[in-house]
């Protein structure tokens, strides 16, 4: 008999960065500037706090970083699942810190739909890319109202790649048969270890350039001033050439852009993770003792090899 585990919540963590950033700026004024420009500095900081109280408009800041197979979606669906339950649709705003090489097709393809679930509730989402957001990673950035990219970012890269290894040489040459069975003309269009045909081949291309041509669609309904026939070729561009190219609308690294926000918006950055399983909780515990017991041992092991070697020199040299 199978046991289905339930799955572990997520840990949530919201942490209002205004306070965070005030309380730093006190800590070093209270060391660096003198008692006028402290009281200054007070005065600012209550003079910000009525602003952002007549606005009443929040900010929640989200993050994604992305690996090949879009993992982080995970999160990033019960976080924006979160702000739509609870934040004002048409006056709370979104920003996403994105960072992305791209993917798989079906892995960020879930990934841009959450985000549109936001456009489609009436937030204004901001997207800002302070490293890379290609390919899938920029059909995840031209769902943004509003792209935000530092002057060296990579964007782009509007294409479809595929590899496909083929050892049925190699097979061959060492007597091994390989049979494939399959139900539908198409069920296989290329293989790894049989023979691929030319129409395998191209049936398989037809269907790169499908993926492409919705890619291309895709953009093109969300960012409509792009020239997406242009950029459209698989090539990525930096943060200049991709303002020119209207890839982006703002050069700004995300540090900047959320300070300027800072004093008439409440920001909050919105985190959710898995909560560790017993064993990833032993585990992490072993590796912590490890961490600190080996440097230990490591500098008893050192000590008494130099205290070693100073007698050998010791003993060749005696002028030491």
């Amino acid at each position: 008999m199978l046991f289905h585990l339930p799955k572990l919540p997520a840990e949530l963590r919201v942490s209002h960065l205004n306070a965070r950033v005030n309380e730093q700026r006190k800590k070093i004024a209270q060391t660096t500037a003198s008692k006028l420009e402290f009281l200054q500095l007070t005065q600012q900081l209550v003079k910000e706090a009525k602003i952002r109280k007549k606005n009443n408009q929040k900010i929640f800041v989200l993050d994604f970083k992305g690996d090949i197979q879009a993992s982080a979606v995970d999160q990033l669906r019960e976080e924006i699942t979160l702000i739509l339950a609870t934040a004002k649709s048409g006056k709370d705003r979104v920003v996403l810190r994105l960072e992305s090489p791209g993917g798989m097709v079906h892995g960020y393809g879930l990934a841009a739909a959450q985000l549109v679930r936001l456009r489609d509730a009436g937030f204004h989402l901001t997207i800002v890319v302070d490293k890379v957001a290609a390919s899938g990673g920029y059909m995840m950035a031209c769902i943004a109202n509003e792209i935000v990219s530092a002057p060296f970012a990579i964007l782009g890269s509007i294409g479809v790649v595929a590899q496909v290894p083929n050892f049925n040489r190699l097979l061959k040459e060492h007597n091994v048969d390989f049979e494939l069975y399959t139900a539908g003309e198409y069920k296989r269009t290329v293989t790894m270890f049989g023979e691929n045909t030319p129409e395998g081949k191209a049936k398989f291309e037809e269907e790169l350039k499908q993926t492409h041509a919705l890619f291309k669609h895709f953009v093109e309904k969300y960012r409509p001033q792009l020239n997406v026939e242009k950029v459209a070729t698989g090539e990525h561009w930096y943060g200049q050439d991709a303002l020119d190219l209207n890839l982006v609308d703002k050069l700004q690294t995300s540090d900047e852009y959320l300070l300027s926000l800072l004093p008439q918006h409440d920001v909050y950055v919105i985190t959710t993770r898995k909560k560790p399983t017993l064993g990833e909780r032993l585990g992490l515990q072993a590796a912590q003792l490890a961490d600190s017991f080996i440097p230990a041992v490591m500098n008893k092991v050192v000590e008494s090899l130099v205290n070693a070697n100073s007698h050998l020199v010791q003993m060749r040299d005696p002028k030491i």
